[in-house]
């Protein structure tokens, strides 16, 4: 900062006679901005300071040696998991859809099931002793999706070839909105869907 202001000063100072003498601010950058002469940058690709070396050979010996392979990339740093209860089952957290989905697709099967067996509609299903069914199996099924999420193993990481995650996450979906137009469809029909 010093040397600038310095500069600056025998620019503004040097000619007072009307104009700027070119040989006061050539000598000024000369004391203050000496250049090495021993040390010399350079910057390009390193494809070009391959070929470069490879062209023509050094004069110096302080200019170091590429490695003629590339270098490995560097590694994939796996995104850290969330284990808290909190954000397990926050709205957007990886529990509340899955745990949905996988209730949804026993109830939409069992509904059927047991509509094709004994000839009852889903409202009759649950007022015959459902609602103990549905909490049991709710249970279960929250507490065995929840024990992987709280060792941060997710489903996606899991996923392989046909039973994918995001097939899971649409048949679940599929399968709320299927038990869904089940109840809605018997409660217009006013009787069993078969």
């Amino acid at each position: 900062m010093a040397t600038a202001s310095l500069n600056m000063q025998s620019v503004l100072f040097a000619a007072p006679s009307g104009g700027l003498s070119s040989c006061n601010i050539r000598n000024t950058n000369q004391l203050f901005f000496k250049r090495n002469a021993s040390m010399v940058v350079k910057c390009m690709a390193q494809d070009d300071l391959i070929k470069e070396n490879s062209s023509s050979p050094s004069s110096s010996a302080a200019q170091p040696q590429i490695p003629s392979s590339p270098l490995p990339p560097p590694p994939v740093s796996k995104p850290k998991v969330s284990t808290k209860f909190g954000d397990l089952l926050a709205f957007s957290g990886p529990a509340p859809e899955r745990i949905n989905g996988r209730l949804a697709m026993v109830g939409f099967v069992a509904a059927i099931a047991v509509e094709l067996s004994k000839g009852e509609n889903v409202f009759a299903q649950i007022s015959d002793g459902g609602v103990g069914w549905f909490l049991g199996t709710t249970a279960l099924l929250t507490l065995a999706s929840m024990v992987p999420l709280f060792k941060g193993i997710r489903a996606e990481s899991k996923s392989k070839g046909f039973m994918t995650s995001d097939a899971e996450l649409w048949n679940g979906r599929f399968a709320m909105l299927g038990l869904v137009a089940l109840a809605f469809t018997e409660y217009v029909k006013g009787g069993t869907l078969v």
